[in-house]
């Protein structure tokens, strides 16, 4: 810990502890005093903690966060705070429709109003479930109070007799079972469901294990925290020492800005490489960069991300969940591995504990070499993601460590075109569209077509749906055609182990080129050349737009809700982050001028 400081003045003084304006101190103050806590507490010159509370009834992933957040006031309290616990607008990713990405951006407004207009010197941000992790650092980050994050955990690993269920990826896999004949829909039922023992989000390295990991390697999270499992006593004891913590961090005035940095932004992409993270982890750290005025794209993500190797054996990409990754040493022996190797950017990262990453790491190591591999002998080499562009769209990502040895050999494996295929184009205009005609023979589907699925982006959907890993029609699949190429412009959940082509920006709802393609086309991927296009003349294409313009453009389904609307008309795209347009402009507005609002009487 980093010796500490008073700063200047409390925020929270401002509202309980103002001698210039004695009516606007009692009048804030009063409410306060109605459950029991004191003015002497209030004015005691205690900084005021908020705990943003994710966990409830509607998000099951977070819900251990009501019991943790008692622990957290502890940690608080013990450390000379005043804990003020607050709930945030619930995200849950397999309970929210039409998709829980829809709420990203509404729980991060609400955040913001809570951080900035609320007498809070600090907040304890507990994050989980895919969503409410990127939606609380984007509100830390445009308020810019000081801030620390604190996982719910994943749950304990699934097991179904003596294999391992992962949450998530069992669905994929019972998907493709059912279609084969080789399980009923009871099976597929009883498959899924094993794969959630316990409270905590995905035990497998979905988005929410990405994300928090990420939380860590930006620095935003205690050293070791973001994989201890929801339901281990360690679990309480880093609620604990995250409660004490951000008191210490109120005094030493560390904030968002201070711990989120370029250097930080390019340590994470590293690590989320070496864990073989998700694909929405673009789309989430280059949202919360633009809420920071940090400058981070997806090319980026290629260029630091893409030599770095698979270090973490862990489903969808490898064989083991989230305890066994927790055992083996979690983030922390990770980047020891990537410090040992010189593969980690900025060793020097300052994070929450006044430390840095290297600091907190060097000396951790993998305690499973079955589970975290040495760099020297990783699982993959160059296990990033590609960013592709062409004529289909500006910017689309491909997971690379979980390309199959059957893709690899069926449609990478040309030694005359090597890394490069092209195929078939059959389009799908959103989710029900596939469900309706992926059976239909005569669509003549086979191991050379690619599956493109739009209409699913942030306008599009809305809000961007995790619909573009289509399996092929079940008599493929009984023929052990497992994969097909596909492409889209939504997204598909971190659990699932297909390479897909994801995130096309700009989705077809915003004039992409995705919006000209047709069933028949051939279309050419090229992952060496980093192209995606379809292999259609430009005077065909300019034909096209023109007759798509005249029919008043790509139709997706209306508005269903005022959010609805809002959202869709200020949302940026998926490789922008998409971030609500209008909110960059806003940046640590708690530090310009008194770093308060105006009062309220």
């Amino acid at each position: 810990m980093s010796g500490s400081k008073q700063p200047k003045k409390l925020r929270s003084r401002e509202w309980f502890d103002n001698p210039d304006d004695p009516e606007m101190t009692a009048l804030y103050i009063e409410r306060y005093l109605n459950y029991g806590l004191t003015r002497g507490e209030l004015q005691s010159g205690k900084p005021i903690i908020g705990i943003a509370q994710t966990g409830s009834d509607l998000s099951p992933c977070n819900r251990h966060h009501i019991e943790l957040a008692r622990r957290v006031r502890a940690g608080i309290e013990a450390a000379g705070g005043i804990p003020f616990e607050f709930p945030c607008h619930p995200i849950q990713e397999s309970g929210k429709r039409p998709t829980a990405s829809l709420d990203r951006n509404l729980a991060y407004l609400s955040l913001v109003e809570v951080l900035y207009g609320y007498p809070l010197d600090g907040v304890v941000l507990t994050i989980g479930c895919d969503k409410t992790t990127p939606a609380l650092l984007m509100a830390a980050a445009t308020v810019d109070i000081p801030a620390i994050a604190f996982s719910v955990g994943p749950m304990l690993n699934g097991w179904q007799g003596n294999e391992r269920i992962g949450s998530g990826t069992i669905v994929w896999k019972s998907r493709e079972r059912l279609a084969a004949g080789e399980i009923d829909a009871e099976g597929f039922m009883a498959a899924v469901t094993a794969s959630a023992p316990s409270v905590g989000y995905c035990n497998t390295m979905g988005t929410a294990s990405t994300m928090n990991s990420l939380a860590e390697a930006l620095g935003m999270q205690l050293p070791g925290s973001a994989a201890i499992p929801a339901p281990y006593r360690e679990r309480g004891q880093m609620a604990y020492d995250t409660g004490r913590r951000i008191v210490e961090m109120v005094h030493e005035e560390i904030r968002p800005s201070d711990i989120m940095t370029r250097e930080a932004f390019e340590n994470a992409i590293v690590v989320n490489s070496a864990i073989g993270g998700s694909t929405n982890a673009p789309i989430h750290l280059n949202a919360v960069a633009r809420h920071l005025g940090v400058s981070l794209d997806n090319d980026d993500w290629q260029a630091v991300g893409h030599r770095i190797p698979l270090l973490v054996n862990m489903q969808p990409a490898g064989a083991y969940l989230g305890e066994d990754f927790y055992r083996a040493g979690g983030v922390p022996a990770v980047v020891a591995e990537l410090l040992k190797a010189g593969l980690l950017p900025h060793p020097d990262a300052r994070t929450v504990n006044g430390r840095t990453i290297a600091e907190n790491c060097r000396d951790a190591a993998s305690t499973n070499a079955e589970v975290i591999l040495p760099a020297a002998e990783p699982i993959k080499v160059d296990a990033g993601f590609i960013n592709l562009k062409g004529n289909l769209f500006d910017s689309a990502i491909m997971k690379t460590s979980v390309i199959s040895t059957e893709f690899r050999e069926r449609y990478l494996s040309d030694p005359r075109d090597p890394e490069a295929f092209e195929g078939k184009a059959v389009v799908f205009d959103g989710r029900e569209d596939y469900h309706a005609r992926i059976e239909d023979p005569s669509l003549g589907i086979d191991e050379h077509t690619i599956l493109f699925m739009r209409g699913a982006g942030p306008i599009g959907h809305p809000g961007a749906a995790e619909v573009v890993n289509m399996q092929p029609p079940a008599a493929l699949i009984q023929r052990g055609v497992k994969s097909l190429p596909c492409i889209g412009d939504g997204r598909q959940s971190g659990t699932s182990g297909s390479p897909s082509i994801l995130n096309a920006s700009p989705e077809a709802a915003a004039g992409g080129g995705l919006a000209l393609l047709k069933t028949g086309d051939r279309v050419r991927i090229d992952l060496r050349k980093g192209r995606a296009d379809m292999l259609v003349t430009d005077d065909e294409l300019t034909r096209r737009r023109a007759d798509l313009q005249n029919e008043g453009g790509y139709r997706y389904p209306a508005h269903q809700t005022p959010w609805q609307e809002i959202q869709r008309g200020m949302v940026d795209q998926l490789s922008e982050g998409m971030v609500l347009k209008p909110a960059l402009k806003y940046q640590r507005v708690a530090r310009q001028g008194k770093g308060v609002p105006r009062d309220n009487h």
